[in-house]
C-alpha cells in the first residue's frame, strides 16, 4: 500500500480554460450526432459519490478515495450509443486515450469525477474532469477527460499500444499484454 495519492501521468499538465473547454460524445451514437457539453453544463448534471481504492499497474494501491461527479450512466442516457457499440475510447488532453469495454464504462460505479475527498480535483489529479473506473487499473481512467467515442469494435488505447493489458482487471492482475488470451 502507498500512503496519500501519488501524482502519476504522461506528458505535461494542461491549462484549463473554461470558455474553451467542453466534453464531447461522438462516434457510433444512436442518432449519428455528436453531443457537446460546456463545463457549466457538466457541473449541472446529476452527480453521485463513489468510494473506492485505486490500483496502479505498477503494483501499488491507495485506499478509500471518495470521488464525486457525473456517473457515466448519465452520459449514456443523454447521448445513447448505437446498439452495436461494444467499446468506448476515453479521450483526454494532448490526444491521450484509453479503451474500455462498454460494460465497464456503463458500470454503476464509473464516474466522470470533478471532486476528490470533498474538494475539487487538483489540476495534477485531473481537474476539471477525470474518468474513474474503480474495477480497472488506473490507466483506464484518464485525467483531463475531453471526449467519449462510441466504437463498434475494440481499438487499443495509449498504454495498451505500449504493452499494457487490454482489459486491466486488478483482481486477476491483468497488467501486461503478454498475459492476454489469444
Amino acid at each position: 500500500m502507498v500512503k496519500g495519492w501519488p501524482v502519476s501521468h504522461y506528458g505535461p499538465v494542461p491549462r484549463f480554460r473554461a470558455e474553451r473547454w467542453n466534453l464531447q460524445v461522438f462516434g457510433s451514437t444512436a442518432t449519428g450526432e455528436k453531443y457537446t457539453w460546456s463545463f457549466d453544463e457538466i457541473m449541472a448534471l446529476p452527480a453521485a459519490t463513489v468510494t473506492t481504492d485505486l490500483h496502479c499497474a505498477s503494483g501499488t494501491t491507495t485506499l478509500d478515495h471518495e470521488f464525486y461527479g457525473v456517473p457515466a450512466s448519465v452520459l449514456l442516457e443523454l447521448a445513447p450509443p448505437d446498439p452495436r457499440v461494444t467499446h468506448v475510447m476515453a479521450w483526454a488532453e494532448y490526444g491521450y486515450n484509453a479503451n474500455l469495454r462498454l460494460a465497464d464504462f456503463a458500470s454503476e460505479r464509473t464516474l466522470m469525477a470533478t471532486h476528490h475527498n470533498g474538494e475539487p480535483l487538483t489540476v495534477e489529479h485531473g481537474f476539471p474532469l477525470r474518468l474513474v473506473v474503480p474495477q480497472l487499473y488506473g490507466y483506464k481512467g484518464p485525467k483531463w477527460l475531453r471526449a467519449i467515442e462510441y466504437m463498434t469494435q475494440d481499438r487499443r488505447g495509449f498504454w495498451e499500444e505500449r504493452g499494457y493489458h487490454n482489459l486491466a482487471d486488478p483482481w486477476t492482475e491483468q497488467r501486461h499484454s503478454y498475459q492476454e488470451d489469444e
